[in-house]
């Protein structure tokens, strides 16, 4: 599950990871009366409006700007609101901005320098163990300098019997070159940085940037948080804290019936039971000349209900031109999906597009009779070649 920018923040001040003092608002009358009360707390002469969407690249689309003044927080918090704010992770469409963070500004006069680092916490697949990724080129694309600099990235292996050690701490303030009270600062910033991150169930924290401040104080400037949505029933309060409105509004619906649904941008709907199964289907489809339009798993427990909720989905993108259903009855039995497309069927009225149904396994003589019965218009597929060749004419 993402977060917004200033949830994440709120996790990490639980975790004693000094941020900004920030205030999320709505209108530019709220963000004008927010920044200057943080002004009051802060004493504050800048503020930061940032733009609150689940995309990154927000800074470059136009969607975070500095003021100078309480009426110039009016003045961009005016602009962003409403903005359909496009960037790099939001594809061409972009995204509705509903809310702004106003925060306070974190350049200010002093007698040293301020520094801005990439760090990200996350999980290496691949080894089993979370990990720390860091770098001293921070307020950048972090994929732009690992083509260009990687020697500038640097990892740290947490070993999961024993957690972050102190040594590890103060070796990544060290490699980030900072000493006195920024190197003291630091380790206690990487140490609390982990203690959210294991606590809260992320699977991601990227905070980008963690900066210094010419007082030598280190702060998370940015904050991208992805929580385990396994992990969700032991956190209610941020189970809360999902924003559906910046979700795909079909995924969201696939959601209340335990489906699992990705929207893609193909032109062949697919419905089958069981991710590999699912692999190999997008597979053939692409092979066939198509283009999946979504990823649609309806899993082991599958019944009549579940199935025609799954159909009604893939029917609403208008970009498919076909469906093709194909189920190994293992768990799931080829009957209730045989059911579960006829329901969706009569139910929704005329169907446009060819839908191509494959069945094999637990009761798929049956499936086949109930839909040879129904009278629908439906091809029907014993091999998955068969299958791939029918897509092909449908397409």
């Amino acid at each position: 599950m993402n977060l917004h920018e200033y949830q994440g923040k709120q996790i990490l001040k639980e975790y004693d990871v000094a941020v900004p003092e920030g205030i999320v608002v709505e209108s530019p009358e709220a963000a004008m009366e927010a920044a200057k009360q943080i002004k009051s707390i802060t004493g504050a002469e800048s503020w930061a409006v940032k733009a609150q969407i689940h995309a990154g690249g927000r800074g470059k689309g136009g969607g975070v700007k500095i003021a100078k003044s309480a009426d110039q927080v009016f003045d961009h918090a005016k602009e962003i609101l409403g903005m359909t704010l496009v960037t790099h992770q939001t594809g061409p469409a972009g995204k509705l901005v509903r809310k702004v963070l106003v925060e306070q500004g974190i350049y200010y006069p002093g007698e040293s320098e301020v520094a801005e680092f990439y760090m990200s916490v996350l999980l290496d697949r691949e080894k089993g163990r979370n990990i720390i990724v860091y770098s001293t080129e921070g307020g950048m694309d972090i994929e732009a300098v690992a083509e260009r600099t990687p020697h500038l990235i640097f990892r740290e292996e947490i070993d999961p019997s024993v957690g972050l050690r102190d040594f590890q701490a103060r070796k990544i303030a060290f490699n980030l070159k900072l000493e006195g009270t920024a190197y003291k600062e630091m380790v206690r910033f990487v140490k609390a940085l982990y203690k959210a991150y294991e606590n809260s169930d992320a699977s991601l924290f990227e905070i980008n940037p963690v900066f210094k401040t010419s007082d030598n104080l280190i702060l998370a400037a940015d904050a991208k948080v992805v929580l385990d949505d396994n992990g969700l029933f032991r956190h209610p309060v941020y189970a809360g804290m999902r924003d559906i409105t910046e979700e795909d509004p079909a995924e969201v619906e696939a959601g209340k019936y335990d489906l699992n649904f990705i929207k893609l941008d193909g032109n062949v709907g697919c419905m089958v039971n069981g991710a590999g199964l699912a692999m190999a289907t997008m597979d053939i489809i692409k092979l066939s000349g198509g283009d999946p339009a979504n990823f649609l798993d309806v899993g082991g427990t599958a019944n009549a209900s579940t199935v025609e909720a799954g159909f009604r989905i893939i029917l609403k993108d208008p970009g498919v031109k076909a469906i093709l259903v194909n189920i190994f009855g293992g768990i799931v039995r080829c009957d209730r999906v045989a059911r579960g497309i006829i329901d969706a069927c009569k139910s929704i009225g005329s169907i446009q597009v060819p839908v191509i149904v494959r069945l094999q396994g637990t009761n798929a003589d049956e499936a086949k009779q109930l839909i040879d019965e129904s009278g629908l218009e439906v091809y029907s597929a014993v091999t998955l070649q068969e299958s791939a060749d029918l897509v092909k004419k449908a397409v």
